[in-house]
């Protein structure tokens, strides 16, 4: 039977190639039941230059598919296995697992323990997060592995009491038993601390009040921080910033932040103000030139903002608003959602008719849309 011809289109541009080294990654979300293979996946990535992923668990499937193809990867351990992580038998074990098969030929370099922990309701939950970072971190170490991978978790940006203005950024009182031994651990491990940011949260609660071109990073006034004078364009700096002022509150000031999450969905429910394609390709657009010109923030202008934007694909299966399936840059077929006015690279797929023989070329393309097939 014959294979229908793949064609792959890719639309992100140099622009993106030269972003490979600044802090651009994306996350790899699987929550769904019409996604391409990750072997085809691998093509996708390979082709726009995105180097840097992040999974939210350690798919054999997706590791094993990404070897030898210099993408570097975070991977996740799900919050149900908080608790079986403070066992360090079954921490090593589950490196032994999950881990060392891979990273001979697949880079594993982060490995994130839990996923907004803090923002449930389940107090044994929260206090399971520090003691399993820390032994994973430990099983690491007895395995010859901290070189290599360091150990972190991501946090909801709703951790935060103050975020506004961003000089006054605060924990959550009732969050600081947890907050401190976690910024001790950053602290003596050398690890970033992750935060999952959306600028379109903020705006869409906000009953018009906060302005959307400061959201989307387009011309605007912005805002002055009163105590600082540090002046601000745009939502997403302004809440990095929260972060680094919650945690010298706290006494920490040389933990770098990482953003593990932001995005904007290309759709959403009647209520969801703003969720559209023209604002997605905004946020994400302006954003992504904004990560090539190496900036940082106005608190840390010198250390260049890190990025993992959300989401490669839109994922159809998972719960709650129409929000939550819409962040993808592409349709699972490979399409993009939309034109972010970058060139790409189409790898054209000749196949013999035994199908047994796959030979693939790269042909760059310009900023247009063609139909994708995948078979």
């Amino acid at each position: 039977m014959a294979i229908p011809l793949l064609l792959l289109l890719i639309f992100f541009s140099d622009s993106l190639m030269k972003s490979e080294s600044l802090g651009v990654g994306i996350n790899y979300g699987q929550i769904a039941n019409n996604l391409p293979s990750a072997s085809r996946v691998v093509h996708l990535l390979g082709s726009v230059n995105i180097t840097r992923v992040k999974l939210y668990d350690a798919d054999p499937v997706v590791l094993s598919a990404f070897a030898n193809s210099g993408v570097e990867f975070v991977i996740g351990l799900g919050n149900e296995n908080l608790q079986s992580m403070t066992d360090p038998v079954q921490a090593q074990s589950w490196i032994q697992q999950h881990v060392q098969p891979y990273i001979s030929q697949t880079r594993i370099t982060c490995i994130t323990v839990g996923n907004e922990v803090l923002m449930g309701n389940d107090t044994r939950l929260k206090s399971y997060l520090l003691p399993a970072m820390q032994t994973v971190a430990a099983a690491l170490r007895s395995l010859g592995l901290t070189k290599d991978i360091y150990v972190t978790t991501a946090h909801s940006f709703n951790i935060l009491s103050t975020s506004f203005p961003p000089s006054a950024g605060a924990f959550r009182p009732d969050l600081a038993e947890y907050m401190q031994g976690i910024l001790a651990f950053h602290k003596q491990t050398n690890s970033p601390f992750l935060i999952n940011v959306y600028p379109f949260f903020a705006y869409k609660d906000s009953n018009g009040q906060v302005p959307l071109d400061y959201v989307l990073f387009q011309p605007n006034s912005g805002m002055i921080d009163p105590s600082t004078n540090l002046h601000y364009d745009n939502m997403l700096y302004a809440q990095i910033d929260a972060v680094y002022s919650a945690m010298k509150a706290l006494g920490h000031t040389d933990i770098p932040v990482k953003v593990s999450e932001t995005g904007w969905p290309s759709k959403g429910d009647p209520d969801e103000v703003g969720a559209t394609p023209e604002n997605a390709r905004l946020y994400n657009g302006n954003l992504l030139s904004r990560i090539e010109q190496r900036q940082g923030t106005p608190a840390k202008p010198q250390v260049p903002i890190d990025i993992f934007f959300f989401a490669l694909f839109n994922e159809n299966m998972k719960p709650g608003p129409v929000s939550e399936r819409n962040y993808g840059l592409y349709y699972p077929d490979g399409s993009p959602v939309y034109n972010i006015g970058l060139q790409g690279i189409l790898p054209r797929i000749n196949y013999s008719a035994s199908a047994k023989n796959v030979v693939m070329l790269f042909t760059p393309i310009l900023p247009i849309f063609l139909l994708i097939c995948l078979w």
